[in-house]
């Protein structure tokens, strides 16, 4: 285009542009926010368990070989682990190698963590996972069905179910459920784990009774909020009038006004409780014997292995610092001010 005509030429558009443009808007903009956020909420939390952990009196390394070992046996062992240099010396090496995806070894089996996890991650997933579907899958149509009549006889009956879930520990409603159906009645097994390559069947069997103890409670917990935000909407929003008045029947109102504005409610409640969800795995993979990273963490524990308490609380932490974020990215995507009143 030549320049007599009174225009300037325009530059091609190349993928560089395309990926500037995109690294500028809001919803990356807010992520990236987000991200840095994350990053001194971990590191806090790695400096305040190694902290914590260097409280405990006595001494792992005596604590693992016992009141026999000798003195030389133990200096080897307290040496081969470094816990004879300081304690800031020694989560500097542990923050240094778990940079370069050196997440140590334990000090009780000697795995590496890396291949430990590799060995564990899958059960607990699976177990979460499952709860989390089970859990919302029922709450939702149990709160729509208590909503629509408010005050009826199915209302009063799944508010009360919900309390009584809520009342009971996750611990003890694990045991009712292992005295009623492997005990009493004999239809699942009470502990063990069946993995997926030895067929689908026998895997989910092996995870009724786990995934109903974890699932119970938040069921009972996302029905009794999603229900209070469903009724309240629906008794004194002016847009519910508006759409009664435009001839918009009880049902389409309930699930295309009112549960689309208490969604919002529902996702900030789910992404908080992912980390509950998890650190409830701890308990109740002890108590149905899953071979988990919940299980791992207590043997941890009961045996004084620094290294895999100190992976295992950071990852944990980790799990529950990416839900709230993924939380703020789906707010974001469902709700654009959010990306623009964010910077």
């Amino acid at each position: 285009m030549s320049v007599a005509s009174g225009l300037l030429p325009t530059r091609p558009r190349t993928g560089f542009g395309r990926l500037g443009r995109a690294a500028g808007s809001p919803l990356v903009r807010l992520i990236v926010k987000r991200v840095l956020l994350a990053i001194p909420i971990l590191l806090g939390v790695s400096v305040l368990t190694f902290w914590v952990l260097s409280l405990i009196p006595g001494d792992p390394a005596r604590a693992m070989l016992g009141m026999n070992a000798t003195d030389a046996q133990v200096e080897a062992l307290r040496h081969e682990y470094h816990l004879d240099e300081s304690g800031p010396q020694r989560y500097l090496d542990w923050l240094t190698g778990a940079l370069h995806g050196d997440l140590g070894t334990s000090m009780v089996s000697s795995q590496t963590m890396s291949s430990m996890l590799a060995d564990r991650w899958a059960v607990t997933f699976e177990l979460v996972a499952l709860a989390f579907i089970v859990s919302l899958a029922a709450a939702v149509p149990v709160a729509l069905l208590a909503a629509r009549w408010p005050g009826g006889v199915f209302d009063r009956i799944s508010m009360l179910c919900s309390v009584t879930g809520l009342a009971v520990a996750n611990y003890v409603l694990a045991l009712l459920l292992v005295l009623v159906f492997a005990v009493e009645v004999n239809v699942l097994p009470a502990i063990g784990y069946v993995g997926l390559g030895q067929g689908l069947g026998p895997n989910l069997k092996s995870m009724v009774l786990p995934t109903l103890a974890m699932a119970i409670p938040l069921f009972c917990f996302y029905t009794r909020f999603l229900r209070g935000d469903l009724v309240d909407q629906m008794q004194s929003e002016d847009y519910v009038d508006t759409a009664r008045a435009k001839g918009i029947g009880p049902w389409r109102v309930l699930w295309m006004h009112a549960f689309r504005n208490s969604s919002f409610g529902m996702i900030t409640i789910v992404g908080l409780n992912i980390g509950t969800l998890v650190g409830g795995t701890v308990i109740i993979e002890q108590i149905f014997a899953l071979p988990g990273l919940g299980q791992l963490l207590l043997q941890g524990i009961n045996t004084r292995d620094t290294v895999v308490v100190q992976d295992l609380v950071i990852i944990f932490a980790a799990i529950a610092v990416f839900a709230n974020l993924l939380v703020d990215v789906l707010y974001a995507v469902l709700d654009p001010r959010i990306r623009y009143g964010s910077h």
